[in-house]
């Protein structure tokens, strides 16, 4: 069986945690080796870097900084981790990757698209996830997810229209490749949230086992 890369993506509070929690335990039943990952981070380097980047600051945080600091970490993750693990036979799960930084520094940010375009083909040779797990949720109920669990970084604290542009941007992006990414409706109870994802990943193993 081939390995698989598998991203999960949304705003904040879209439920990527639980999500991932799921899909371990499905690919615990069904065997198949995996490595469990995360954006901005993943190696040491890259948590440091992680740190940088969400770290509430006095400083205004430049949106060009942002976004290469996000490569900078995203490069030292792809070649120090995600390559070696695929290239192992394991499958990868990652809590964000590289649509993260089109949605947030791009649409949210006001980057142009072109600048993270050539990023990407300069730097991570148009490595892209398999399968793309989009979790969706109303802007406001993602929020509310995030104040009651009492942790924040400093994009949990952008405004309500920043965190809208992160939610239309990521739809954008599902509506103009679907067949990478699948829509799941996160405002759901968790039961209905994991059986979507379920049913995703028991069509992607049919389908390379076919």
């Amino acid at each position: 069986m081939n390995a698989q890369f598998i991203s999960l993506e949304g705003g904040e509070g879209a439920g990527k945690s639980s999500a991932i929690q799921c899909i371990e335990a499905w690919l615990t039943e069904h065997e198949i080796p995996y490595i469990l990952t995360r954006e901005p981070g993943g190696t040491p380097m890259a948590e440091e870097i992680r740190e940088l980047v969400l770290s509430a600051r006095d400083e205004q945080v430049a949106p060009n900084t942002e976004l290469l600091l996000v490569f900078a970490s995203r490069v030292q993750h792809l070649n120090e981790k995600i390559q070696p693990a695929l290239a192992q036979g394991k499958w990868v799960i990652s809590d964000r990757f590289v649509d993260s930084s089109y949605v947030y520094q791009g649409v949210a940010r006001g980057i142009n698209e072109s600048v993270i375009d050539n990023l990407v083909d300069t730097f991570l040779k148009n490595q892209l996830p398999n399968k793309t797990l989009l979790l969706d949720v109303p802007v406001e109920l993602g929020l509310q997810r995030v104040q009651s669990r009492g942790e924040s970084n400093r994009l949990d604290g952008e405004s309500l229209a920043f965190h809208q542009k992160v939610r239309d941007g990521f739809l954008h992006r599902a509506s103009q490749d679907p067949e990478r990414f699948v829509v799941v409706d996160a405002s759901q109870a968790i039961a209905s949230v994991e059986a979507q994802i379920v049913a995703q990943l028991n069509a992607l193993l049919a389908g390379h086992n076919a």
